[in-house]
């Protein structure tokens, strides 16, 4: 640290976009950036975002960003956006809007700068505040932590700095800043976590803040350990979690471990209910937020809530028939079958006269059955896909080429004995082509 300024975040010989709000921290952040600077060889661009919420305040803030870029010698970048409107079109609260706005214009100008990292000004007593909001409402470890000092590539540079800090930093440097009167009313569940939680908590301990600055540090060092046993778990089974050893794992371990293969929000009851699938017998599913989980074959497998399936389409002698839902194409065309050609999984004869009515490409449905050829006996296409452990968005994948009396080939397993041609026979030949 530097005055502050935690280096290790920085991208030496890059370009960093400080997001400059004209707030006190905002202000402390750009000036430190400016400093540090050329020791990094590094480049500090600004952007403001005019939340549009306050009037002439917000249009006071952004006048005043302008100035302070412009005596600075700062490149600056300015949006503004209706988020009373958003909220209101998108069903979030304000404050959600709000940030979702500012990031997504953050995320956009940092594209077009080509910057490597998005600075943002959060505290000692924003970390603070956060880890007491997170725990009211009912957080995990994780959200005890408070602010993670980076997410992608969006830093907290000045995250160890205590607003007090912040303004003797700004006093010695004879800088000023705005106020947004917003902070001064407890409309917000954070003001009330500032104005009422937080000097409370610090009349009990007076450096408060500083001690949840080092519970967050204790704190987020357990988390990465238990998120590296769970990564590694997840990492060891690519083709699926095994529900037997998913079970035998701690649950702060195996909870994690579905929410990162999942890769979705999982509340506590979806994890319960996920491990309870984990622990039944058979095949199964169970829709979570954005993503079905099955069981399968002893795994759990994470995809999408509708798997892709083949649509059902005739299948015409004399030309190809585009799969694209599975990478293929089938190719038709009449022949007269000789032993000197050679069948294989997927190129297949059919006897013209033993073709019942016309033919198609499907899916499997349910209770197909096929006598293949050479196999000497009849099986169902669900016991053929669970010889080979296919999962079911690989089995609905799997093209297979049927008449009105059922299956006539599967592609990938091979041609019903009843419609094998003899030599000498005129026959329908069809190529399974993979699509480049």
């Amino acid at each position: 640290m530097t005055e502050g300024l935690d280096l290790k975040l920085l991208p030496r010989g890059g370009l960093v976009l400080c997001a400059v709000s004209g707030g006190a921290d905002s202000v402390c952040l750009l000036r430190l950036l400016l400093e540090a600077a050329p020791g990094l060889n590094m480049r500090v661009e600004c952007a403001h975002f005019n939340h549009c919420l306050r009037g002439a305040e917000s249009d006071r803030d952004e006048a005043f960003v302008r100035s302070l870029c412009a005596r600075l010698g700062v490149p600056a970048h300015f949006g503004r956006g209706d988020v009373a409107a958003f909220a209101r079109e998108n069903g979030l609260g304000t404050e959600e809007a709000a940030r979702r706005l500012r990031y997504d214009f953050l995320e956009r100008t940092a594209d077009e700068r080509g910057a490597a990292a998005i600075a943002t000004a959060h505290t000692a007593d924003d970390n603070a505040e956060t880890m007491l909001l997170n725990l009211a409402r009912g957080a995990g470890l994780r959200g005890l932590c408070g602010i993670p000092e980076r997410r992608g590539r969006i830093i907290r540079p000045i995250l160890g700095l205590t607003r007090e800090e912040v303004e003797a930093l700004l006093a010695e440097r004879g800088e000023e800043h705005v106020e947004d009167s917003t902070n001064a009313a407890d409309d917000y569940a954070r003001n009330r976590i500032r104005h009422r939680a937080v000097p409370a908590l610090e009349s009990v301990n007076p450096e408060f803040i500083r001690a949840a600055r080092r519970a967050a540090a204790l704190l987020r060092r357990d988390e990465e350990f238990l998120d590296g046993l769970a990564r590694d778990f997840v990492e060891k089974h690519p083709e699926g979690l095994p529900c037997r050893e998913l079970c035998e794992l701690p649950l702060p371990v195996s909870s994690r471990a579905l929410r990162l293969a999942s890769g979705a929000s999982l509340s506590e009851a979806h994890v319960a209910a996920a491990l309870s699938l984990a622990r039944g017998e058979g095949q199964g599913s169970l829709d979570l937020p954005g993503v079905r989980l099955r069981r399968e074959l002893g795994r759990l497998r994470f995809g999408a809530e509708s798997p892709a399936e083949l649509p059902e389409r005739a299948l015409l002698p004399g030309g190809e028939l585009p799969l694209p839902e599975a990478g293929l194409t089938l190719r038709c065309s009449y022949t007269v079958y000789s032993d000197e050609i050679h069948s294989s999984l997927n190129t297949f004869f059919f006897q013209c006269e033993n073709i019942c009515g016309t033919i198609a490409c499907t899916p499997k449905r349910d209770g197909d059955r096929i006598r293949l050829r050479g196999r000497g006996c009849t099986k169902k296409l669900s016991d053929l896909f669970a010889e080979r452990k296919l999962s079911a968005a690989e089995r609905a994948l799997v093209p297979v080429i049927r008449d009105e009396a059922g299956p006539i080939a599967v592609c990938g397993f091979g041609t019903a004995e009843r419609v094998w041609p003899a030599p000498g026979e005129k026959a329908l030949r069809v190529d399974v082509i993979k699509n480049k």
